[in-house]
């Protein structure tokens, strides 16, 4: 009995049988059916081995024991299992076949734990190849952070090097804008270049002239003085406003076009730095150019009085006061007080009703719009006829031959709603057109700045530093209207 416990010990079925158990639990759910019968009735050829031993070593105890000896326990025990009709599966092989199965099944555990062996130095080589892979991979990192290094670097120098050319792009704008003023200036220069040239030629006709007249009164008075006769001077001897005047009106409306194209989109960039309505700033420009008109005009007329008031006197030249006052005007543009035209237009502006803007903004920053404007308009007056803007009302039908209509406009509407540029008229008729902004439903639905204009209109305070005069001019209904002459 010891020999066969000894060999059913060292064959360690039962821990066999334990680990293909654990083994058939955890691949329960992935095997087939198939495979799972296939494990259940390897299971049983197993356990019926080890039933088959077990039953041996049974009678070979209970034969050691004597005829009567165990008969307590197989009664207790063994009867029981019987009576509930138990069989026992007897193995249908011999004991010499058991045992070579449980040795074929010993050389599968001892090939399956080589394989697990070799599973465990692929593993393992596995491992060092990883980790030699992590040890390149730290390289490329490190390789990668150089890198990043140097392109920094680079980027650093890139940026110098831009903000070095941003700074010789701005001194050579700086350097083009010092040259566009110095061929302005010269430009002016040339421009009084030939005005003197006009009058060197006209006081050379003058010259000429009057030598020739003094020649004819030497002749005709051999030994007394006679009267001398102006009439037949001034017929032929027209005044220098008069031999300007094409001249003069033609460089007058290219400087209006200029402005118009230049000044007034300079202004309107001024003035959209602080008032985000486009509209509003638009009607700002138009208005300041009309109460420019006006204040020209009325600038004119009070120099005019003056300049009659001075020359009336001594008047003694054959043409008339009217033409030398003229002529004077035109040779002294330069008297003309620009300034208080100025803070007159900003007056007027500052408390138009059609205007509502922030009231932390100052009309003094379009004050270089209004100057030129004012002088265009001054000198316009000395011309004959003289030139005038046209008469405006928003909401008036849009003429075709007097306005063109803006890039924003409804080319489809009648009405205008509100101007962007006044027209250039001589004698009513309309010399240059003016702009202006059509839309349908003009008078039914009003534009933003016209609804805003609605709220009360802020006074604006006016420093004396700036040279204004203290009187104030109170808002009319009359102002909406522009009328060229007063």
């Amino acid at each position: 009995m010891a020999d066969t416990l000894r060999r059913l010990v060292n064959t360690t079925t039962c821990k066999l049988l334990q680990n293909k158990l654990e083994s058939w639990y955890k691949d329960y759910h992935i095997n087939s059916c198939d495979q799972n019968l296939n494990r259940c009735c390897e299971l049983i050829e197993l356990t019926s081995k080890v039933q088959g031993e077990l039953f041996t070593i049974l009678s070979l105890a209970a034969s050691e024991g004597g005829v009567y000896c165990g008969i307590d326990t197989i009664k207790s025990r063994f009867l029981p299992w019987l009576g509930s009709n138990f069989t026992v599966i007897t193995p249908g092989v011999t004991s010499d076949t058991s045992f070579t199965l449980l040795q074929e099944s010993a050389e599968k555990d001892r090939k399956l734990w080589e394989l697990t062996t070799v599973h465990d130095k692929e593993i393992l080589e596995l491992e060092t190849e990883l980790n030699t892979t992590r040890r390149h991979l730290g390289a490329v990192k490190q390789e990668l952070a150089e890198a990043h290094l140097e392109l920094d670097d680079t980027q650093n120098k890139s940026v110098v090097t831009f903000q070095v050319t941003e700074d010789e792009i701005i001194r050579l704008r700086t350097e083009l804008r010092s040259v566009r003023e110095q061929v302005r200036y010269y430009k002016q220069k040339v421009e009084m270049l030939d005005d003197y040239e006009h009058k060197i030629r006209q006081l050379k006709d003058e010259v000429a002239f009057l030598s020739a007249e003094k020649s004819s009164l030497h002749e005709r008075v051999p030994g007394r003085c006679s009267p001398i006769s102006f009439p037949s001077v001034s017929r032929f001897s027209p005044t220098y406003g008069k031999l300007t005047n094409g001249s003069r009106q033609a460089r007058l409306i290219s400087r209006f076009n200029d402005i118009y194209a230049n000044e007034r989109l300079h202004a309107q960039n001024l003035l959209r730095r602080y008032v985000d309505d486009l509209e509003m700033v638009k009607q700002i420009i138009f208005i300041a150019t009309a109460e420019a008109f006006q204040a020209a005009k009325m600038a004119f007329r009070q120099f005019k009085l003056r300049v009659r008031k001075t020359l009336s006197p001594s008047h003694r030249g054959p043409e008339s006061l009217d033409d030398t006052v003229i002529d004077y005007i035109i040779r002294n543009l330069d008297l003309y007080d620009v300034q208080s035209s100025i803070n007159d237009v900003i007056r007027s502006i500052s408390v138009h009703p059609k205007i509502s803007i922030p009231i932390e903004v100052d009309f003094i920053l379009i004050s270089s719009f209004i100057r030129e404007i004012c002088r265009v308009a001054f000198a316009m007056q000395t011309l004959d006829p003289p030139l005038d803007i046209a008469f405006t009302a928003d909401g008036e039908l849009f003429n075709d031959n007097k306005y063109r209509r803006s890039y924003d406009s409804d080319f489809t509407a009648p009405l205008v709603v509100y101007h962007t540029w006044p027209a250039l008229v001589e004698n009513g008729i309309v010399i240059v057109k003016g702009e202006a902004f059509t839309k349908r439903g003009a008078l039914w639905a009003p534009s933003k700045s016209q609804s805003r204009s609605i709220s009360p209109v802020r006074s604006r305070s006016i420093s004396p530093a700036r040279g204004l005069s203290s009187r104030s001019r109170s808002p009319s209904p009359l102002r909406r209207s522009i009328s060229p002459r007063r």
